[in-house]
This record gives C-alpha cells, sequence and structure tokens, in this order.
C-alpha cells in the first residue's frame, strides 16, 4: 500500500466535509503574567521580564498580605500612556503617547504570594517507545539538537539546527505529541544539510512557507500513522492544520499532491538516516 497516496486521498476526503478548525494541541504555559489580573504582558515586557512565572508591583504584594524579601531588585515592565497636549499655535488637543514605567517583582522573590493563575497540565500524554524509537535515532544521526522547555511555542530553526517544543506533560493527547514532534523533524530534513528543500528566504504567510508547512504536517501524519499513533482526532487536526495553510495557496488541493511527495522523501529521510 502506498501510504502517502492513502494518507492524501484521506486528507482530501476529509476536507469534503467543510471547513475543519485546528486546536492547538498543549497547554500554553510558561509566559510572564500578572498577578493581579492573570493577563499574559506584551511580548516587549515578555522579553524585559525573561523569567516565566507571575509578577506584581510592591503595592500589590502588600495588598495580598506578603512582602518582597530584603535585598531583592525589580524587574521594570513598560507601557504606552496617551496624554492630551494642546498646539499652541493652533489651538488643536493632540494625543501624544508617552513610554511609561513600573516596577514588578516576580513571586518567588516574595514571601506570603501563592501562584494564582498557574494553569494545572494535563498530564495526560505519554512517552511511546516505538516513537522515541524513531526520534532518538534521527536525532543520534542528524545531529539536530532537540530542547524542551515549559512555554506556548513549538518550532525548528535552522540557524542552529534545533528543534524546542512544550513539554510533554503540556499536551492532552500521545498522539498530539507526537504529531507535533514529527512535524518539526521533517523541517529539519529541509535543512541544506539534509534534502536543502527550506528557501532561505521563505517568510512566514508566504508561498514557500505555506508550502512547507503542508509538507511538515503531512509528513507528521505519516509518522504518526507508521508508528501506530493516530486517533481519529488526531488525524481530523493534522487536517486542519494543512487546511489552513492551504487556504494561503488559494484552495488548490493539487498543491498537496506535490506537498505528499516532499514529505515522502523526508519521512524515508527520518526513518532511513
Amino acid at each position: 500500500m502506498d501510504i502517502y497516496a492513502e494518507i492524501t486521498n484521506r486528507i482530501i476526503s476529509e476536507m469534503e466535509s467543510g471547513i475543519i478548525p485546528w486546536a492547538k494541541p498543549w497547554v500554553a504555559s510558561g509566559g510572564c503574567v500578572s498577578y493581579a489580573t492573570g493577563k499574559p504582558y506584551s511580548l516587549l515586557n515578555q522579553m524585559l521580564l525573561g523569567r516565566p512565572g507571575e509578577y506584581a508591583t510592591f503595592k500589590q504584594v502588600q495588598q495580598a498580605g506578603g512582602y518582597v524579601r530584603k535585598g531583592e531588585k525589580a524587574h521594570m515592565v513598560v507601557f504606552w500612556k496617551w496624554v492630551e497636549k494642546e498646539d499652541e499655535e493652533t489651538g488643536d488637543v493632540k494625543e501624544i503617547p508617552f513610554l511609561r514605567y513600573y516596577n514588578v517583582f516576580h513571586i518567588d522573590q516574595c514571601e506570603g504570594l501563592k501562584a494564582r493563575h498557574a494553569e494545572p497540565l494535563p498530564q495526560t500524554a505519554n512517552a511511546d517507545q516505538k516513537a522515541e524509537a524513531i526520534i532518538c535515532d534521527y536525532l543520534k544521526t542528524s545531529g539536530v539538537k532537540l530542547n524542551h522547555e515549559q512555554g506556548d511555542r513549538a518550532f525548528y530553526r535552522p540557524s542552529d539546527d534545533s528543534i524546542t517544543l512544550p513539554l510533554l506533560d503540556q499536551f492532552k493527547e500521545t498522539a498530539e505529541y507526537y504529531s507535533t514532534v514529527f512535524h518539526e523533524l521533517i523541517h529539519s530534513t529541509g535543512h541544506a544539510k539534509r534534502l536543502n528543500r527550506i528557501a532561505g528566504t521563505a517568510f512566514f504567510g508566504s508561498e514557500a512557507y505555506s508550502k512547507e508547512e503542508l509538507v511538515a504536517e503531512i509528513g507528521a501524519s505519516a509518522l504518526v500513522h507508521a508508528a501506530g499513533l493516530e486517533t481519529p482526532d488526531s488525524f481530523r487536526n493534522n487536517v486542519g492544520y494543512i487546511q489552513n495553510w492551504l487556504r494561503v495557496l488559494r484552495n488548490d488541493r493539487k498543491v498537496i499532491v506535490s506537498a505528499s511527495g516532499r514529505a515522502d522523501k523526508a519521512v524515508s529521510y527520518i526513518l532511513n538516516a
């Protein structure tokens, strides 16, 4: 049986049922959030704070019945505040943005405070021996680095030939975890020193980027199937992801057949590397 022809036909058949919503298969965790509101800080402030967790102002710590330990240093959080200013010549009132800041402390720098907004991790996905063997063999022979961190990102970085994934405990389903791992492994096969498939000029949302996403997801679906982990829900989510990127390519389903051919080569490379 030609597994790629089978999966391609099944993907197209599933699409006939209409729009399939894609659901992120892991629970986001590890960001910087406000202790008072639970809302995540802006991307800039996430970078300034650096360490994941909940942050509170000195006053918020006191109001919560805690205190900042002696010697702890505050972290800066910035925000834009719009103020009205009258033009001296015309009398027109304009809003001018001013960059302001305030100081916050990580709750680990405090006594008497406990996390209020930490969402419990599902811890329902399990390690699978066959899938782990596929991953370990490929990493060993290819030299690709695989890192896990509690967070909200899964990606392959060609510049240092590395993959970053959320923790296994953040995934709800075993098949979805390995589908995510396999997706990034497929991306890594496109490196110039392997199958040389990833275009250096591709950018998010471009045609080249979109086609590569199709290759990675079809390849991931094939590897999940080969490992015996596929479930109806995991396959449907694969299709939903493919459908999202296919819209960028004007819903040309012939692209799926082309991507399937590239996925075939990528999966063969992983299994035989």
